[in-house]
């Protein structure tokens, strides 16, 4: 076996002997064996066109992104009244989110709002936007207007009939129009925390995710296992501050933790 071994140059003090690499040894490939490999190994790609949803999603989400000042907050949020409320029903836990934002918002009503030039606009009617997911072909926004008249029972209504028709493309240009806060469920994919881009211009979107148990520490020490689920606001940060939208997100799971939601039902 021949030595490759050369003796040490200018610099390799430290080292009496080093080694040099035989060619095409330790890994090193000719372009032309390179090129071979490529060719036997080469799949074509699959290019999916943008189909007319998702391209106007597109346009719209990172206008949003290159406009507004985006700052989110989020909290973990006791589900238990809930869960107790919609047992044996067919509901989710989403309209109840629903409720509890409406209510909320007229408290806070710089978040059912939007920025037009360098004013804010603020809304009387929470026209509530609900963001519905096209069979992962894309995601629209119907809104259900003057959300603040409904009771519980017609928001679950409302929510189910917007999203079925949205499933159907049976929403008119009147249907997508005139939003004032939105909110978007990712929860019912399982997720934990997920951080919603705004609407714009509306300047508040709340994301609700997936409701899980968990083993909490309660005011005495002692532990508990409840269902638990986050809830995140995204607001436009030339709107608001952090301290009323945190202050907005309270008051939103203190509705949904406190509430006697079977009184509504």
């Amino acid at each position: 076996m021949t030595d490759t071994r050369v003796p040490a140059g200018p610099g390799d003090d430290a080292l009496p002997w080093r080694r040099r690499r035989p060619r095409n040894a330790g890994g090193f490939l000719s372009p032309a064996v390179r090129r071979a490999l490529a060719e036997a190994t080469m799949v074509a790609d699959e290019v999916v066109p943008f189909n007319t949803v998702r391209r106007r999603a597109a346009v719209a989400l990172l206008a949003s992104k290159q406009t507004a000042a985006h700052a989110l907050t989020f909290t973990a949020t006791d589900y238990s009244a809930v869960e107790a409320a919609r047992a044996g029903r067919r509901l989710t836990a989403l309209p109840f989110v629903a409720r509890a934002v409406i209510d909320a918002l007229r408290e806070f009503p710089y978040l059912n709002a939007t920025v037009e030039d360098d004013a804010l606009v603020v809304h009387r009617a929470v026209n509530l936007g609900i963001a519905v997911d096209l069979d992962f072909a894309g995601l629209v926004v119907p809104v259900i207007h003057h959300a603040d008249d409904l009771r519980l029972p017609a928001i679950a209504d409302r929510i189910r009939e917007v999203a079925a028709r949205a499933r159907a493309k049976q929403l008119g240009a009147d249907d997508l129009a005139g939003g004032t806060f939105t909110i978007t469920n990712p929860g019912a994919a399982g997720t934990w925390m997920s951080f919603p881009i705004l609407n714009a211009p509306q300047v508040g979107i709340l994301s609700t995710d997936g409701v899980a148990k968990q083993v909490v520490v309660d005011d005495r020490g002692g532990l508990r296992v409840l269902p638990i689920g986050n809830l995140c606001v995204t607001f436009d940060h030339r709107a608001v501050d952090g301290a009323y939208a945190g202050a907005f997100l309270r008051r939103v799971r203190e509705i949904v933790e406190q509430r006697d939601w079977t009184a509504e039902l």
